[in-house]
């Protein structure tokens, strides 16, 4: 019987990480508390689309049916896609729904012996005689508690569920004072499609936010009540949302996914003759910039709105912020069924809606839909018992998650975190970092000291705020999915370069197909 591995969620992440541990002859337990796999592919909206063409968004070793003809398919084809590849695999046997991880706790060394370890485990190994992870479930649909012991750990848990991100406000200014109804995005998605138009129906609403979430709530709002009761969409920044992904014609994958489009951006541990290149490219870099956001305010007519972001579309792309705009999302704009009202610093509540600060009339409203995101780091965190690993995880909040490979932290013996960091195609990414892992798992490679681990973790946090800039986001690598995944098939002894010749080499995009095997 092979080595017991505890892998927490049955979203993509899970599924993958599912797949690949038993490929090595591991004994996989997935946890999902939900009674489905899938993930946020579970509860969204009903107007929700894939946010990247399927091509990119695709298991590397099976394709998306032939009968999905879109490039955004919608949820419903989406989750038939997921539950296709558990059941061709035959993950579903592992997993075990309706139960909910109340925390895991490292049973070993103590604390003192960890903290003189200069290598990952103390030995380098992500196995270990000395120490076991102890994992504490409740079965949702029995007041049952039970307790696992396994050998490792993955946590695939994921930023965008769990724990929303609710605005803080001063005294007497909170959702309290206001009339009306306050909820978070989390809860309107929960609502089967037909509740949610009812919700909305004949209200006064205001969405706060412009992500993805955002966006979305707002059409559906369109839908259910028109010009009669516009929704008002309250935002503090505007953002190069894309309209699609051929800007002038020209697929953005070859502006942004391929080695020559990284060779003019400065890479985490990076030579002096890549150092120069990028520097000498740098003007090339601009200009493929100002390529994209002309086409994104020709083509949805930002400046008419004034809509027009004040950084660059490289900043929002290597903050991994990149999400398509509805169809027709400014034709209801422009027809008065949704309203744009920026607010650049803060908001309060009144009894009759929302103050932006700086005005005196409030913005009235029935109902106002928090899209303001989730606090996926405290989720991460809360999951650790242990007060010292809970620092560990979460890390410095002015830097990047310290995950070497995004996968690994250095101090946190037998475990690893999937999912969790951002990319482009969170898909393509974490099923790399699954075979990554199932090498290391397998013994394919050793992690390098943990000294050494945690200066390459600078280095690409150093990367993250050089190019996004004020918009930096902890724990996404940006627009450098190649330059990651080489260093990810020189740990496990693979070819980086997949493409044949020199010129399919440097302008072709890379994708999931590309690393199908070694």
């Amino acid at each position: 019987m092979g080595k017991k591995v505890a892998i927490i969620g049955a979203g993509i992440s899970g599924l993958l990480a599912c797949k690949y541990t038993l490929s090595k002859g591991f004994q996989p337990i997935v946890f999902e508390s939900s009674s489905t796999i899938g993930g946020v592919w579970t509860k969204t909206f009903e107007s929700t689309k894939l946010q990247t063409p399927k091509a990119v968004y695709q298991f590397s070793d099976f394709p998306w049916p032939s009968s999905v003809t879109e490039d955004f398919p919608n949820q419903h084809q989406v989750m038939d896609y997921i539950q296709s590849y558990a059941q061709h695999f035959d993950l579903l046997r592992h997993i075990k729904f309706n139960t909910k991880v109340c925390g895991i706790e490292y049973e070993g060394p103590s604390e003192d012996e960890m903290q003189s370890w200069s290598l990952w485990a103390g030995t380098g190994e992500p196995f270990s005689s000395k120490g076991k992870w102890k994992v504490m479930v409740e079965d949702k649909q029995s007041p049952s508690a039970e307790v696992y012991l396994v050998d490792f750990v993955v946590l695939c848990i994921g930023g965008f569920s769990g724990i929303p991100n609710i605005p803080k406000f001063p005294p007497n200014k909170g959702p309290e004072e206001f009339h009306g109804e306050v909820i978070h995005s989390m809860e309107y998605a929960s609502k089967d499609y037909e509740s949610a138009a009812e919700f909305v129906k004949g209200k006064q609403v205001t969405v706060v936010g412009f992500q993805k979430s955002a966006l979305d709530i707002a059409m559906e709002c369109s839908n259910a009540n028109g010009v009669e009761h516009p929704c008002t969409v309250l935002y503090k920044t505007e953002h190069w949302n894309v309209p699609d992904y051929l800007p002038w014609g020209v697929p953005l994958a070859y502006l942004y996914l391929n080695r020559f489009s990284e060779l003019l951006v400065h890479k985490p541990g990076e030579g002096l003759l890549l150092s120069l290149l990028a520097t000498i490219l740098s003007p090339l870099r601009w200009a493929f910039s100002k390529f994209v956001e002309s086409y994104i305010d020709k083509k949805l007519g930002l400046s008419k709105y004034g809509m027009v972001p004040k950084h660059s579309f490289l900043q929002q792309i290597s903050s991994c912020l990149i999400s398509t705009v509805p169809e027709k999302f400014y034709d209801r704009v422009q027809e008065g069924s949704i309203l744009l009202k920026k607010s650049p610093k803060s908001f309060s509540f009144c009894r009759e809606g929302i103050l932006v600060e700086g005005e005196n009339s409030p913005v009235k409203t029935d109902l106002v839909i928090l899209a303001t995101g989730f606090r996926g780091d405290e989720k991460l965190k809360d999951i650790f018992v242990s007060p010292t690993f809970q620092d560990y995880i979460a890390g410095s909040p002015k830097s990047t998650l310290p995950l070497y490979r995004e996968c690994i932290h250095g101090r946190i013996p037998q475990l690893a975190v999937i999912g969790f960091s951002e990319s482009l195609s969170n898909l393509y990414t974490s099923e790399m970092r699954c075979k990554w892992l199932a090498e290391l798992l397998g013994g394919t490679f050793k992690v390098p000291s943990i000294k050494d681990m945690e200066k390459d973790v600078n280095q690409w946090d150093e990367y993250a705020k050089r190019y996004s800039g004020k918009y930096y986001r902890r724990s996404c690598i940006g627009a450098l999915h190649i330059w990651y995944n080489d260093q990810l098939c020189k740990d496990m002894g693979w070819n980086p370069k997949r493409k044949k010749g020199l010129l399919a080499e440097l302008f072709e995009p890379y994708g999931p197909t590309d690393y199908i095997s070694s």
